[in-house]
């Protein structure tokens, strides 16, 4: 991955949630400068450092604080798919940005990002992560791993970076095959968030109840068939023995969200699923009711 611009990079993060305070406090870590972009009531109160706890280890790493997104080489967009259209609102010189790299979750926002700032300038990327922000500038990374999947894309220029996010601990790759590292995330994730969320249980649990075990199975299965049909090359099995080996206490941003009665991101999660289904004739009915049962708990 070696083949990037020389160091030290100025990156912007626009989201400084969980997934944002994780790669802000890394990318500083790394010796690059971090902009924290947050709401204009906030930059007088907001730390000027990140405190990250991680199985990474913790440090505690300066960061500026803008209200709009300053000239940067990489704005990472990492606020939630419900903000996405609010966020534009601090976003006024695109052309002072040399690329954009999502993280949200889901799949529609490649293609209006893409609509609205250029083809070129939009990296897509996914990441694997339990991350939460509990404080301004606290930052809690709980799962024992994070992984980041970039289109090649965008190896010119964030070839170095991710190379310095491996020494700290990150898995990353680069992915040639742009639906299958769209679909690759959401065909795990979509399973995982909907049926923690509407059986309120980690996903040890719903491994270990055999009603949930069926409906989880069942909704990976599912997940896979759409993301084959829309030209991504994953495997149901393999998915599956992924989500059986992830560690049992881990729960859903989607859960979380649903007991704070903050809205939860389906649209996003479990709507290119729906849609995918409808177009290709492809019958989901366990996604449908764990929708249904989703959208029922958070009122």
């Amino acid at each position: 991955m070696s083949d990037a611009i020389s160091k030290p990079m100025r990156h912007a993060i626009l989201g400084a949630g969980g997934v944002g305070g994780l790669i802000g406090a890394s990318l500083a870590h790394a010796g690059d400068s971090v902009t924290m972009v947050v709401r204009a009531e906030s930059v007088a109160q907001y730390p000027k450092q990140l405190h990250l706890e991680s199985p990474f280890g913790n440090f505690t790493v300066d960061v500026a604080v803008a209200s709009e997104v300053p000239a940067v080489d990489v704005l990472w967009l990492t606020v939630k798919a419900t903000q996405l259209e609010s966020a534009f609102t601090v976003f006024k010189n695109p052309d002072a940005v040399r690329a954009i790299v999502p993280l949200l979750n889901g799949i529609d926002h490649i293609a209006m990002l893409r609509g609205k700032y250029g083809r070129e300038r939009v990296i897509p990327a996914t990441i694997a992560v339990e991350t939460e922000r509990v404080s301004p500038g606290h930052i809690v990374h709980r799962s024992p791993f994070a992984r980041l999947f970039v289109s090649t894309a965008g190896r010119a220029l964030l070839g170095t970076t991710l190379d310095e996010l491996q020494k700290i601990g990150f898995a990353c790759r680069f992915v040639d095959d742009e639906p299958t590292l769209m679909w690759g995330k959401l065909v795990f994730l979509a399973p995982f968030a909907l049926s923690t969320t509407a059986a309120n249980k980690n996903v040890g649990e719903i491994f270990s109840d055999p009603e949930w075990n069926a409906l989880g199975t069942t909704c990976i299965r599912e997940a896979c068939a759409v993301a084959i049909a829309e030209g991504a090359k994953v495997d149901a099995d393999a998915v599956l023995a992924a989500a059986r080996a992830m560690p049992g206490n881990m729960r859903s941003s989607m859960q979380k969200h649903v007991e704070r009665h903050n809205p939860p991101e389906l649209d996003a999660i479990a709507g290119p699923i729906l849609r995918g289904a409808r177009k290709h004739g492809i019958p989901v009915p366990v996604t449908e009711k764990l929708v249904a049962v989703v959208e029922q708990r958070a009122g």
